[in-house]
Order: structure tokens, then C-alpha cells, then sequence
């Protein structure tokens, strides 16, 4: 079988150094389709350097490596078809706010592998810490078609129940044509996002958008929405990719913000070292993302992101 669970679980974690620059974060923000207006002081938190802030989420791409749904495929036991592979979801939990430039060790390994019967789910972790200590601690879980049916462990089965009532607020965000193309500079060069022969030889019509590009859209809409721009504030954040998006497209975010919640990530994920969503002061916003332009089909599900 192309999946050895025993082998991946036993292989000893991988570790490397990354290192960041400004312009590396102002990239990142770009793929996101940061700038626009581009004169507008609250954009220019993310692409002027000298007022420059790092959203959470560029931790899924500091130090230009490959992302962790490639990076999984390296591991020991793990010899799969990138064509069968999907990004089933991202979890992450910020310990302290990232600084614009840096340099950190970054350690990952498989925690589980899930047996689903048509197909395979691998968790990959990746801790990230700096003389400092601690920065994030983030999973990815990778979905394998056709991987699965050796008897082993499904894996968790529940979820949380789908936010009840009208949305508090309501965004509309835009993907660019070329947003695929941009956030590949990032370092995410996988064809599916890019080559149409590739994206029909795994099933799609055309290259879709990134995941986590659309993930990093969606946590610069709450943050921008709900928490006045300040992405010190965002403690933890996790999301199911619920379904693709094309470049074109229009995300449509919808809100609801909750105070004082307990944490809601994963068991496996640590509670932030700096302040935590339960804490005084504190929430949560629980958020749903679908593509406008093909009936709200759905992108992003059981999304939650945790601030103080």
C-alpha cells in the first residue's frame, strides 16, 4: 500500500530553519489580494513596510518551503499520486504575534493517519519556535483519494453544529484572474493551481485557487470586519476546505462573532501561550465562506477564529 501508517507515525520528526523578510510578508499579502485601495491606510498595514504587519496566517508559508500538503508527501511511508491529493483543512495557533522579519526552526511530523475507507487523511504538524520561544504551532490535514480501507483508525467523526441564525456581517472579496499565479510565488507550486492539463487530470474544470490562499482571504476579512485591523489580536484559527474556488470568483464571508467561548481547536493543538479565547475580554467568530457566482456553493466550513 502507498500509505505505511505504522512507518509514518514512527519517523522521527523533520526539522529546518526558516527565516522571513518584509518583503516576503508583503508578498504573501498581495496573494491575498491585499492593496486595494491601495492608498488606504488600513491596507497599508499589509504592504507598506514601514507600518507593516504580519497576518497569522502567512505561518502556513514563512520561509518559502514547500507547504505542508507537499511537505507530507515526503515523509517516510508516504508515497502517493499528487493528483489524488486534496487539502482537507488547516488549523493554527499563534503563541505570540509574528514579527515582520525573523528566523525560527521549524519541526514537523505525521501525528495520525486516518482511514476513511475510499480514502486516506494525514495530519501534518509543524511546530515553529525562535530564540524567543514559542511562535506557532499549525496542522494540515491532508486528504489522500483512494488511500483508504486498511482497517485503521477513521479518525474523529464529530463536528460543530452550523452557526445558527442570520450572520452579524456579510463581506463580498474578489479573486483576481492571475491570484492563482501570484500566490504561487509564495511557494505553494503545485500545477493544480496553475496547469490546466494537471487540474483536469484531477478532476477539475480549470486550476483552482490555493486553500490556503483562500484561508489567508478569509482571515484578513475578519480581521479587517471585526477585530479593527489588528492582527495581534488573533489567537487560533481552523477551518475545513469545504469545497474549491476559481479564480474569478467572488468570496462571500459571513460572520458571526461570539464573546467569551472555550477554545475550539483541535485536541491535539496546544491553547495559545499568550492570552486564550476564553479568557476576559475574549471570543470568537464562527464563519461560513461560499462562492457567489455558483449559487453559494461552499468553500470554507467549520471555520472558527479565536481572538483576545
Amino acid at each position: 500500500m502507498p500509505i505505511d501508517a505504522a512507518r509514518a507515525l514512527a519517523a522521527a520528526p523533520r526539522t529546518r530553519e526558516i527565516s522571513w523578510t518584509p518583503r516576503d510578508v508583503q508578498l504573501y499579502h498581495l496573494g491575498l489580494g491585499a492593496g486595494v485601495p491601495a492608498t488606504d491606510p488600513g491596507e497599508l498595514r499589509y504592504t507598506l513596510e514601514t507600518r507593516l504587519h504580519v497576518l497569522p496566517s502567512f505561518a502556513t508559508v514563512a520561509g518559502g518551503g514547500a507547504p505542508g500538503v507537499i511537505g507530507a508527501l515526503s515523509m517516510p511511508g508516504i508515497d502517493v499520486d499528487l493528483a489524488r491529493v486534496l487539502h482537507g483543512g488547516q488549523s493554527l495557533t499563534v503563541h505570540r504575534p509574528l514579527p515582520t522579519a525573523g528566523t525560527a526552526t521549524a519541526t514537523s511530523r505525521i501525528t495520525a493517519v486516518h482511514d476513511k475507507g475510499t480514502a486516506a487523511v494525514l495530519v501534518l504538524r509543524t511546530e515553529a519556535a525562535d530564540p524567543g520561544g514559542p511562535l506557532w504551532t499549525e496542522e494540515a490535514r491532508i486528504f489522500v483519494r483512494g488511500e483508504g480501507g486498511w482497517g485503521g483508525d477513521r479518525g474523529p467523526a464529530a463536528r460543530p453544529k452550523a452557526p445558527a441564525g442570520a450572520p452579524l456581517r456579510t463581506v463580498e472579496r474578489p479573486v483576481r484572474e492571475d491570484q492563482a499565479l501570484l500566490y504561487r510565488l509564495t511557494g505553494d507550486g503545485n500545477p493544480l493551481h496553475a496547469d490546466p492539463a494537471f487540474a483536469r487530470a484531477a478532476g477539475f474544470d480549470r486550476p483552482v485557487l490555493h486553500g490556503l490562499c483562500t484561508y489567508g482571504m478569509t482571515l484578513k476579512a475578519v480581521v479587517d470586519t471585526l477585530l479593527d485591523g489588528d492582527v495581534t489580536r488573533v489567537c487560533s484559527y481552523g477551518t475545513r476546505f469545504a469545497g474549491v474556488v476559481y479564480p474569478g470568483e467572488t468570496l462571500r464571508v459571513r460572520m458571526w462573532p461570539s464573546p467569551s467561548l472555550p477554545p475550539s481547536l483541535p485536541p491535539s493543538l496546544p491553547s495559545p501561550s499568550r492570552g486564550s479565547a476564553s479568557g476576559s475580554g475574549s471570543g470568537r467568530v464562527r464563519v461560513v465562506v461560499s462562492a457567489v457566482e455558483r449559487e453559494d456553493a461552499p468553500v470554507l466550513a467549520d471555520t472558527v477564529v479565536d481572538h483576545d
